[in-house]
């Protein structure tokens, strides 16, 4: 017989009940980003038809969208020149009503070693494409003043990454999050980051080319065309459950699209 207690993270409460909406970063608006945008305005109208507050995003890139995003990156002919952040907000923003703001910079520290403006979020999500900018995420995350006001105080962290055919998607704590007494099951009130629980292979994985492609076909040969789609469906619903079932057992997945296996990573 299995008597085995069940580990759990429960959502930070503020998340659960907050008075205003949760502010987001998302961080890159590529292949993976401009899709996790959509996810995150389906889930906004359905936390505020839920009587939720709902969400308020920041989307930062200084990407300027060029003919080889079009198709596998949700761009259209007419926005070519503009900057990836902007376009996707203003069509959110005209879609929905939203008033969700473009950052057209990137989310680094100065050469004065300053956080940029505008960096206090609950959740923060990572969709960039090299292992250099994941560690500068890390540290300012790490970095940020948890004596913030409440409703911005750093809570979460979803990684997405991804080569060809293959990726993950990693939920951390920014922290830890109070967890409540439970006799049914074993709490975590802490996730590690990815750049602390898998470095090195990030490390390992540099090696690889993240030069920018010329043409859809160059970038085809870097990433399936529905790598980052099946990524972010997966990523962004387990994001979905910290809102609507107050807790996960799970804090990020392995995916392979080429043979179709996924591998869930529990909570530990």
């Amino acid at each position: 017989m299995n008597t085995e207690i069940l580990k759990v993270h429960f959502t930070d409460s503020y998340l659960i009940n907050p008075t205003n909406p949760i502010t987001v970063n998302v961080i890159g608006a590529g292949g993976t980003g401009s899709k996790v945008m959509t996810a995150l305005l389906e889930m906004n109208h359905s936390l505020i038809e839920l009587g939720h507050a709902g969400i308020f995003v920041r989307l930062w890139d200084d990407d300027v969208i060029t003919q080889a995003n079009l198709g596998r990156q949700r761009f259209a002919e007419c926005e070519v020149g503009l900057y990836k952040s902007v376009a996707i907000i203003n069509r959110i923003n005209r879609w929905a009503g939203t008033n969700w703001k473009a950052e057209a910079r990137k989310f680094e520290k100065d050469s004065k070693d300053r956080l940029p403006e505008n960096t206090g979020a609950s959740i923060y999500i990572s969709c960039v494409d090299s292992v250099k900018a994941r560690f500068e995420i890390a540290d300012i995350l790490n970095g940020l003043n948890n004596g913030k006001a409440y409703s911005n105080r750093p809570r979460y962290w979803l990684d997405f990454g991804n080569s060809q055919h293959t990726g993950q998607a990693i939920l951390s704590t920014i922290g830890t999050i109070q967890q409540p007494k439970s006799e049914k099951y074993e709490t975590v009130a802490s996730l590690p980051m990815v750049t602390d629980e898998f470095g090195e292979l990030l490390k390992q994985s540099e090696l690889e080319d993240d030069t920018p492609s010329c043409s859809l076909a160059e970038a085809l040969e870097k990433q399936d065309l529905f790598i980052n789609s099946s990524l972010v469906q997966m990523g962004c619903s387990l994001l979905w459950g910290l809102f609507r079932n107050g807790l996960t057992p799970y804090r990020g997945f392995f995916h392979n699209l080429k043979d179709f296996r996924t591998h869930p990573i529990k909570v530990a």
